[in-house]
């Protein structure tokens, strides 16, 4: 439950630091022009370690709670968001730029942080009624 609970937690403030990451840092550039040759040499590398973060927990935490709550549907959802945010740097490096790279990774952070709280209180939920 412990290892459960830490990753379901890290993965959602890793995927909250995506969205804050992807909409703050193009605000931050044109608000302050001059940072933007700090930024974009380091915005890439972080963002690749973000997403290597997110995957990782997200992965333990629900491989855990299927294995507990038997519910697909929470892991499917979860997966999902998870390629969602995957899209978002293949598409970025391929095919259409930063719009699509923030869309996607706001949509895939959403359904993550989403999946990680399901997985959270079902499995609170559960240990709540062993106790009784």
């Amino acid at each position: 439950m412990k290892i459960q609970r830490i990753s379901d937690n890290t993965a959602i403030g890793l995927s909250m630091l995506c969205i804050a990451h992807c909409l703050l840092i193009p605000i931050l550039i044109v608000l302050v022009p001059s940072i933007s040759s700090v930024l974009s040499a380091n915005n890439e590398l972080f963002h690749q370690q973000l997403l290597y973060g997110v995957v990782a927990f997200s992965l333990v935490a629900l491989s855990i709670g299927i294995l507990k709550h038997k519910k697909i549907s929470i892991f499917l959802l979860g997966c999902f968001g998870l390629f969602i945010l995957v899209s978002a740097v293949i598409t970025k490096i391929q095919f259409f730029g930063s719009f699509t790279e923030i869309v996607l990774t706001v949509a895939g952070s959403c359904i993550v942080a989403f999946t990680h709280v399901k997985n959270y209180r079902i499995r609170h939920q559960q240990c709540n009624q062993i106790a009784n």
